[in-house]
């Protein structure tokens, strides 16, 4: 799955991640890759660290150990993703299930965030945008996981080499949509509670179990279905202010995610070079030089619409009721 994430970085980038055993990282299972433009010139360094240990904290995220920027000369972007996968066992391959495939296609995107970046200043460059349009460019960078030639291609049965079957990836496809409904509302439930918890001007005397209960009586939450996260343990939201009230955030990035990738649809080719080259100007190399609704726009042609994201959780009815 790592070789088909940089594939696919390749085929639409013309990047090349060349591994370098000699460079020493901070951990042994840490490997170190040379990343190369298409005319090999150097584009920056990755650092792919991939799995659980006693010593490392969990979840999975990128971040710059340097970031891009041209004011001082041309500086490299020295990158690093982290994940918590299981390791296999001694002389037996790691596995992953398609959950964790697409966690590493999605921090890989941020990667890529970061080693395209093309601006001057360094707090303008990679990932330094707007919280909304951060995980536009992650998001984006897993349906290419879900292409049935990436698949065909990359995801082969560990021990006979065989390429996945047609009818298991048709399942895949199927599953990513079933109980999108469900989904969707336990989601917007956390988002929304977030959001009215952060308008609090006063948190004296709050009692969380109460709120929670009165805002989701306020929005009509159904009884069968509970918040993806309850309020004391929404982590995410409040070790730092990074995320804070903006749990919504994954949401709308998913319409951008989705609307972006139909860009490559309608081309007819899930690596058209054109659409890549608008990708690579407009979304992952431009930071926050440019604001995100104009570079979306310059990237797209038009505004964002909620069609692609509806259809691709397949809430969208095509046919008659």
């Amino acid at each position: 799955m790592v070789e088909a994430a940089f594939n696919c970085a390749n085929r639409l980038f013309g990047l090349r991640f060349v591994c370098k055993p000699e460079l020493k990282a901070y951990h042994p299972e840490v490997r170190v890759y040379e990343v190369q433009n298409a005319d090999g010139s150097l584009l920056g360094v990755l650092l792919h660290d991939n799995f659980s240990r006693a010593t490392k904290r969990g979840g999975a995220w990128m971040s710059n150990y340097r970031a891009q920027s041209r004011i001082d000369g041309d500086v490299t972007p020295i990158v690093v993703n982290c994940n918590n996968f299981a390791k296999g066992a001694p002389d037996e391959p790691t596995l992953l299930s398609f959950d964790d495939a697409r966690t590493l296609f999605h921090e890989f995107g941020h990667g890529l965030h970061g080693l395209l970046s093309n601006v001057n200043y360094e707090r303008l460059s990679g990932t330094s945008v707007l919280q909304d349009f951060v995980e536009l460019p992650s998001q984006l960078f897993e349906h290419w996981l879900s292409e049935p030639e990436v698949l065909r291609r990359h995801a082969r049965h560990f021990e006979t080499n065989e390429p996945i079957p047609d009818g298991l990836i048709a399942r895949l496809a199927a599953a990513q949509r079933f109980n999108q409904g469900f989904d969707t509302v336990e989601y917007v439930a956390s988002a929304l509670v977030d959001l009215a918890l952060h308008s609090q001007t006063s948190t004296t005397d709050l009692d969380l179990a109460k709120f929670e209960a009165q805002e989701l009586e306020k929005i009509g939450m159904p009884e069968q279905i509970l918040m993806r996260h309850r309020l004391p343990h929404f982590a995410h939201l409040f070790a730092g202010s990074s995320y804070a009230s903006q749990y919504y955030v994954y949401l709308w990035a998913a319409v951008l995610d989705c609307d972006g990738y139909e860009a490559f649809v309608e081309a007819g080719d899930p690596f058209d070079a054109a659409t890549a080259q608008r990708l690579r100007n407009f979304i992952y190399s431009s930071g926050n030089s440019m604001e995100p609704a104009e570079a979306f726009r310059a990237f797209r042609g038009r505004e964002p619409t909620v069609t692609a994201m509806l259809k691709d959780k397949g809430l969208l009815h095509a046919g008659p009721v």
